[in-house]
């Protein structure tokens, strides 16, 4: 049976604890005393690194280091007698148990900009420190002006976080892995000529790259630098004519490597870089680079250097977005063997949950032993979010020793994952009954549902960007006063980044019109703060409706069933109830002959038609 199968100790998530407030008070007190030394009255600490990427190595994990917060994306500032952090509203349950609020304010950007607080909290004449590698000049010139008009200045300097990190760890050392077309579907020479045409249409001479995933999908490389991301940590310069050079840590390149990359790019020592953006100053042409990602140093070395600018969208993210029939066909095998996986977990769960014990730490190690069942898999695609109760409202909770919840029979759990699969990326959340439901909880669940398969359903004309389809997944809980503030969905990578620009289907989303081939996810929600979160995803594709020419409509890739236990089916209209009921018997018809006969009998009942 599902159910005796023992819980396995995980590989890929550990469950140490990443933060501990005591240690607080000393890192700003010696991070404070070296402001000092350096004449500066307070320093800018980011999230991101040199890259600016979403997720960053232990090494690089400053804001981290000083203030405890782990979550992905936040802003702290330290001066002489005050520290604050600011965190979106994902954050603002995280934020503030890991950090010591007693010596760190925290604040929720969607009601503080940090540019005008600091501008009220600075006195005039102050010089705030920044590191220029960590900082882009978008993100600079928005928090520049509140501070130009207190009469602060935006001074650059040496990192002084680091000066005060004795034991930081090493830089990652991961492999370099050289993908061939069968997994990719094109060569980097014809990746090659694309980028040149898309540069000469600039008239630019040359195109600096900062984005791992940018390089890593432009030359076919994947690495193991960043933490259930495949990336190569490196920088590139592809000039208009000759070969492009990759300045990847010289250390980790193999002789292989070496011979793969050969005739394709010339390869650096990224300490070289700096050395590079000034010799550009004398290359004819202009130099493109994207402000939005490229760091501030970027900018003032090329500017220094005498070159001119062409300051646009990294014009690899819109290609790398756009999956072709190769990429994709390996998306929905990732989404295959996945649903395999979860098909397995499920049938386990439904079995033990009920019985009590489980803890979500557990819950975790088997959905991961799950997964590795298959060969293909090479990692998780980010930490699973397992939150059980009330920790399924907090919407990045990471599971820790110290936070580890045991499920209580009749709890909602919330359980957000995703594996990183040879073929693709993928990322699923499902919200499972594990006792008696009320009817409150169906009606939340139910609502997000309607959410759901409306952006699944939807059909639009080409041009549409997602924040004009976002309406869609809101609309059912706004009609009773509720809402969930995280966007509907993100971009993800073919075996690359979980998370993916340059769109997705959020209010905040940019200009930039969905397009086919495009992967992204589709996730409402509702968080009942104490008591319980909610959240369904699936993966979906953009393609041409073959019914109406110049338009769109999605293909669900994820295969999975969603909890019917938790439906309120008197709120559902006649065309949901059908999408559910044909796509739960799409999962059992191309996940069902891959099981044993035990998970199929499970998988049977839990897609049977409403």
């Amino acid at each position: 049976m599902p159910e005796t199968r023992s819980i396995p100790d995980a590989i890929f998530q550990t469950f140490d604890e990443k933060s501990d407030p005591s240690q607080v008070a000393p890192r700003l007190a010696a991070l404070r005393a070296e402001l000092a030394t350096m004449g500066v009255d307070g320093i800018l600490i980011p999230r991101a690194d040199v890259h600016q990427g979403e997720y960053v190595p232990d090494c690089d994990a400053r804001l981290a280091y000083v203030t405890g917060f782990t979550g992905s994306a936040g802003l702290a500032v330290v001066t002489r007698d005050i520290a604050a952090l600011f965190v979106d509203s994902r954050y603002t349950l995280q934020a503030p148990a890991q950090t010591d609020t007693a010596l760190v304010s925290v604040h929720d950007t969607t009601d503080t900009d940090p540019g005008a607080w600091l501008a009220e909290h600075l006195p005039r004449g102050a010089k705030l420190g920044f590191d220029p590698w960590l900082h882009t000049p978008g993100r600079l010139a928005a928090m520049r002006e509140p501070l130009e008009r207190a009469g602060i200045d935006l001074v650059p300097v040496t990192n002084p976080v680091d000066a005060i990190w004795h034991d930081r760890p090493a830089a990652p050392q991961g492999p370099i892995e050289i993908l061939g077309p069968n997994r990719t579907g094109k060569t980097t020479e014809v990746k090659l000529e694309e980028l040149r045409q898309a540069m000469a249409a600039q008239e630019a001479g040359a195109v600096v790259l900062t984005l791992p995933e940018s390089l890593c999908w432009l030359f076919n490389i994947r690495g193991r630098d960043i933490p259930h991301n495949p990336f190569v940590l490196g920088f590139a310069i592809i000039p208009a004519e000759g070969i492009p050079t990759l300045f990847l840590a010289d250390n980790k390149l193999t002789p292989e490597n070496r011979r793969a990359l050969a005739g394709i790019a010339r390869l650096e020592d990224k300490a070289g870089f700096e050395d590079a953006l000034r010799a550009l100053g004398t290359q004819p042409g202009a130099i493109w680079f994207d402000p939005d990602t490229a760091p501030v140093r970027v900018k003032s070395l090329l500017k220094e250097a005498g070159a001119e600018t062409v300051e646009k969208r990294d014009p690899i993210l819109l290609p790398k977005a756009k999956k072709n029939e190769v990429e994709l066909a390996g998306m929905r095998e990732a989404q295959k063997l996945d649903g395999i996986a979860l098909a397995k977990f499920l049938a386990w769960f439904d079995a033990a949950a009920p019985r009590g014990g489980l803890t979500e730490i557990d819950i975790v190690k088997m959905l991961e032993a799950c997964r590795r069942d298959e060969p293909s898999v090479v990692d998780i695609s980010f930490e699973t979010i397992s939150g059980s109760g009330p920790n399924g409202a907090i919407v990045h909770y990471r599971v820790s020793d110290k936070t580890n919840r045991t499920l209580i029979p009749g709890d909602l759990m919330l359980l957000d994952s995703g594996g990183q699969y040879l073929s693709g990326t993928t990322d699923i959340t499902r919200t499972m009954a594990t006792g008696p439901v009320t009817e409150q909880q169906k009606e939340h669940f139910t609502r997000v549902l309607k959410g759901m398969i409306a952006i699944s359903r939807a059909r639009f004309p080409k041009g549409t960007t997602g924040a004009q389809i976002d309406i869609l997944a809101r609309q059912f809980l706004w009609q009773v006063g509720l809402t969930f503030n995280h966007g509907t969905g993100h971009g993800v990578g073919a075996f690359l980044s979980v998370h993916e620009g340059p769109t997705g289907i959020t209010p905040r989303a940019t200009a930039i019109a969905l397009e086919a081939g495009m992967v992204l996810s589709n996730e409402p929600g509702y968080y009942r703060a104490g008591e319980y979160g909610i959240r369904i995803e699936n993966l979906i594709t953009l393609c041409d409706s073959p019914a109406f020419p110049g338009y769109l409509e999605f293909e669900t890739l994820t295969l999975c069933p969603i909890d019917k236990r938790l439906v309120a089916p008197a709120l559902l209209e006649a065309a949901e109830r059908e999408w559910l009921d044909a796509y739960h018997a799409r999962v059992l018809r191309e996940i069902g002959p891959h099981l044993d006969p035990d998970t199929r009998a499970w998988l049977e009942s839990a897609t049977t038609p409403l």
